[in-house]
């Protein structure tokens, strides 16, 4: 994809016009045979659907905003709905509403309305917002920041291209379960983590699309070339921006510390690639030095051109779209039949009235406000500095999500189970004194080099009786038992 700033206007002339080149691309030249009533039907659907743009635009210039979200969901809710049965009809092209859905989801993200002023001048150039420049001002606070990426839109500089389409059915389907699990640790990070980002300027989707390709949400995370932590930094780059070892520490682990670091690095290379999106997660899967001397001066280059995705690692190849396709998912989970749980993820914590390690405290909370997986994960990552088999003292303050301080009064102070954990984690596993290395075998055959006036036979008489003239003669293929001086015999060791 070349790279695109993202514009302030989108003019539903341009819709029209994105739908009459479709038409004349499907039609292939020649005699153009006219679409069925059922495929004009669909179609008609289809310019319904889009004509929400200039609806919820109005609607917008009125101060409706939540109006204009909403008439925007019944414009995807009727082109989905178009599309199932364009599947079916023949002669139905189904591009065209691939083409249509992807740029309303784009307008539901705000990308395109806000205090615009439409201008049907078509010929007229787009106005482009400056980098920090707020767009879409009578959008809400919160929704800009989750859109904007250093002025541009989020929706626009990510391209939903083959890559990312076939990245976008991977976390669908085999990854999906690894994306809920990232989704649900963020949750209960992100009270850590976005405010570093929102501070940088940077949207909230990107933070979540390179931790759930990165880690997961595992705080803990080592990859087996070294990166660390929930952002997967390398040492010497963790350096750079400031994480180091602190008491014994190392602070690559620390959400909060992790995504500041990130959103820094993230800007640094935004500014060197043009805010070329792209790149930018190129360098920092692949190494900014490398990316630096593809790209040379010519930041505009899209990473799917030859001469820089030809000399990736496909490694980094994959990871470009997997990351943008996890972002894309975060901002559009209802649009590809996906549904996040609903976690309530604010922070609390707990003064211990009785001595526990994360792992006790784990046992007595169980399953407790519907965490089927047990709390393990989430309260190690809210606690990265404890060992988690490591029991903390009376009177020491861990960091939980807020529903669990009254669980942990009810579970965990007394009754059965904050014994039954305390048995399980004291357990004695007997300790084995490491086995001894076996003697090793002694060797099957004995070396003798024959000396002037040796004999097969007195050899063997010097060497005791375990063996024969004629065995000894196989075995080192003797005719006639002739020896000879510096011949150096294999016998049979008698030991």
């Amino acid at each position: 994809m070349p790279y695109r700033p993202a514009v302030r206007s989108l003019r539903l002339v341009s819709l029209i016009v994105a739908f009459m080149q479709l038409t004349a691309c499907a039609s292939g030249g020649g005699t153009v045979k006219q679409p069925s009533a059922s495929v004009n039907g669909l179609y008609s659907q289809l310019d319904q659907a889009s004509q929400g743009y200039e609806a919820a635009l109005q609607q917008t210039r009125a101060g409706d905003t939540q109006g204009a979200q909403k008439t925007l969901d019944q414009s995807l809710d009727q082109l989905k709905n178009a599309a199932a049965h364009c599947g079916t009809t023949p002669g139905c092209d189904p591009q065209r509403f691939f083409s249509v859905f992807d740029r309303l989801l784009r307008l539901k993200d705000g990308s395109f309305i806000g205090d615009e002023t439409p201008n049907e001048d078509a010929g007229a150039s787009a106005t482009v917002p400056q980098a920090g420049q707020p767009d879409g001002a009578s959008l809400p606070e919160a929704q800009r920041s989750v859109t904007l990426l250093r002025g541009h839109q989020l929706s626009e500089l990510i391209a939903v291209n083959g890559p990312v389409k076939a990245a976008l059915e991977m976390w669908l389907t085999q990854w999906r379960s690894n994306l809920m699990d990232a989704y649900v640790n963020y949750q209960y990070l992100r009270q850590e983590m976005w405010p570093q980002y929102q501070d940088q300027g940077l949207p909230e989707a990107l933070l979540f699309g390179i931790m759930a390709k990165e880690s997961g949400g595992k705080v803990h995370a080592v990859s087996r070339s070294g990166a660390a932590g929930p952002l997967q930094f390398m040492y010497a780059t963790g350096l750079r921006f400031g994480l180091s070892e602190q008491d014994g520490f190392d602070t690559r682990f620390d959400p909060a510390e992790s995504a500041r670091a990130n959103a820094e690095y993230m800007n640094e290379q935004l500014k060197a690639f043009n805010d070329n999106l792209e790149l930018t997660l190129a360098a920092y899967n692949g190494g900014e030095g490398r990316m630096r001397r593809l790209v040379g001066d010519d930041t505009s280059v899209s990473f799917y051109d030859p001469r820089i995705y030809g000399q990736m690692s496909q490694e980094t190849r994959d990871y470009v779209p997997e990351v943008l396709a996890a972002a894309w998912l975060f901002l559009h989970p209802d649009s590809y039949n996906l549904h996040f749980p609903q976690i309530e993820g604010q922070l609390g914590s707990v003064t211990l009235k009785r001595a526990a390690s994360i792992s006790e405290l784990t046992v007595c909370l169980g399953s407790a406000n519907n965490m089927s997986e047990g709390w393990f994960r989430t309260l190690r990552n809210l606690n990265p500095r404890l060992d988690p088999q490591q029991e903390q003292p009376m009177g020491a303050v861990l960091q939980v999500p807020k529903p669990l301080e009254k669980i942990y009064d009810v579970r965990c102070v007394n009754g059965p189970w904050p014994i039954l954990a305390s048995d399980l984690h004291n357990a004695v596993v007997p300790v084995m004194p490491a086995p001894q290395p076996a003697a090793a075998a002694p060797d099957p055959v004995v070396h003798y080099t024959v000396r002037r006036g040796d004999t097969l036979a007195s050899i063997l008489r010097k060497h005791g009786s375990c063996s024969s003239e004629n065995e000894v003669a196989r075995m080192n293929n003797l005719k006639f038992d002739h020896v000879r001086a510096g011949q150096v015999l294999k016998l049979p060791s008698c030991r």
